[in-house]
């Protein structure tokens, strides 16, 4: 398979505003947290005031305040705010935006569910969530404004008098119980509406014990050793994209070693400065058969080239993805682990995305994705987690929550797995010095159809490990 990539900066600049701005989201069910709190436990405190007071508006204004009156520091990716409302009707479905907010819309993220128990005022809620660029907050300090909204789908107008979370008097900020606040899955602020109320959540680090799953520790002997294909991978060799043109893809390049007891594999990309000289690497599953689920896997990064100059705008990757089948095409996924220790698109300096595709055209260019994003040095070994289930799909980098894309991602067909590592151009160092970037993998996981926590992510690993199991796939085809 040719796992054609395209330059996401451009479709980042055309649809980041859209996408932060205004995700379709149909209202369908979420895994229930703890719901209700008779206090700030944890020293959070939700404030709530509406710039639509109406019984019925075209939208649903919700401004919100979240305030650490507590005296540690709380990181805002582990904070899940929900407000909470009577859907129109049993079909109608919503979208969320923020109008203007001091973390930057780009931070916040807002998707739709369904409540286990509806009353008479509350069947769906709004849960506004954090990426890890909205930063921590300090003991006494709020987040500032957060100024949202939500509309149904078709624009038809809404009513709001009879949601649990409105309060049409609340036209200046205070603290407000009739929203919730969780962190790290806790209710630690507000109520819930009735019979939504606590639950007892499995042990967060307690993995599943059944269903499909892919592990494989790469404990391979190099990259013509027959067990990566008898395991269903394949080392590219075709020509083409990504990247620069003329470059070669070399199986060579896939390199297999014991570090600290696990084997790792390295992903070698190097270049003299001419297309000709420069050879990607990257390995992906033959088959397409990933869809839901959780994927997983520790990712070391580099900053610099094991030797040579350094400058070249690198792209690290892990990602799954299917084929485009007509540009366009709305059955289409991709879903990216995409870090540039060089900038590159646009950027000047490292940087971290996740994106999650719907569609695209190449040429004339258009894109349909969503991205979250931080501008640090993440050089060193990194645990990635992206979930995917029937609402959204949320990624995770070391544990904590780096961002959250909607119901308008969602795969429509199974996907690959994959690990490349590719040079975006040669604009970046202009040496005809010889250079070489390394990125290593230690593991990959896929459980299918099940979301998993980060923590059940590495006990799940710790398994397989401490039984001496170095691959198994019961994953079906197809």
């Amino acid at each position: 398979m040719n796992t054609s990539r395209r330059n996401p900066h451009r479709s980042r600049l055309r649809t980041a505003a859209a996408s932060a701005v205004a995700v379709a989201l149909a209202a369908t069910g979420l895994a229930t947290l703890p719901s209700s709190a008779s206090a700030a436990a944890d020293g959070i405190v939700v404030q709530y005031r509406t710039s639509a007071s109406g019984a019925s508006a075209d939208q649903s204004e919700p401004w919100l305040k979240v305030r650490n009156a507590g005296s540690t520091s709380v990181p805002l990716s582990g904070v899940k705010v929900r407000y909470y409302f009577k859907a129109d009707s049993p079909s109608a479905a919503y979208r969320f935006a923020c109008s203007w907010a001091v973390k930057g819309c780009a931070n916040i993220t807002g998707t739709f569910g369904t409540l286990a128990n509806p009353t008479a005022i509350a069947d769906r809620y709004l849960e506004i969530g954090f990426t890890a660029g909205a930063g921590s907050l300090a003991p006494g300090a709020d987040t500032g404004d957060m100024q949202l909204r939500f509309h149904q789908t078709s624009w038809a107008s809404l009513v709001q008098s009879d949601d649990y979370s409105f309060g049409p008097d609340r036209t200046a900020y205070g603290d407000w119980s009739k929203v919730t606040a969780h962190v790290n899955g806790a209710t630690v602020w507000g109520e819930a509406p009735g019979g939504n109320g606590p639950t007892d959540p499995p042990d967060p680090t307690d993995p599943p014990t059944d269903g499909p799953r892919l592990f494989d520790d790469f404990d391979y002997s190099s990259h013509t050793d027959p067990k990566i294909n008898a395991n269903g991978w394949s080392v590219r060799s075709n020509s083409g994209g990504p990247g620069v043109p003329g470059a070669t893809w070399a199986p060579e390049n896939v390199t297999f070693a014991s570090q600290s007891g696990n084997s790792v594999m390295n992903l070698e990309t190097s270049t003299a400065g001419t297309g000709a000289s420069t050879k990607h690497t990257e390995i992906l599953t033959k088959s397409m058969k990933f869809k839901n689920g959780t994927y997983a896997s520790r990712v070391k990064f580099s900053d610099t080239p094991r030797s040579g100059p350094d400058g070249d705008r690198i792209v690290q990757t892990f990602f799954t993805i299917n084929d485009l089948k007509a540009p366009m095409a709305d059955d289409y996924a991709e879903y990216d682990f995409e870090y540039l220790p060089n900038g590159g698109w646009g950027e000047p300096a490292n940087i971290l995305y996740t994106t999650s595709w719907e569609t695209y055209r190449p040429d004339p260019w258009e894109a349909v994705n969503a991205h979250s994003e931080v501008r640090a040095s993440y050089a060193g070994w990194h645990d990635l987690v992206v979930t995917i289930d029937s609402n959204q799909i949320t990624y995770y980098v070391d544990g904590q929550h780096f961002g959250t894309h909607g119901a308008a991602y969602l795969p429509e067909r199974p996907m690959s797995i994959n690990f490349n590592q590719w040079l975006i151009d040669l604009e970046g160092q202009a040496s005809t010095a010889p250079r070489a970037y390394d990125q290593q993998v230690d593991y990959v996981l896929h459980v299918k159809d099940q979301v998993l926590t980060p923590s059940q992510v590495n006990a799940m690993v710790e398994a397989y490990r401490s039984a001496g199991t170095s691959f198994e796939d019961t994953v079906p085809a197809g």
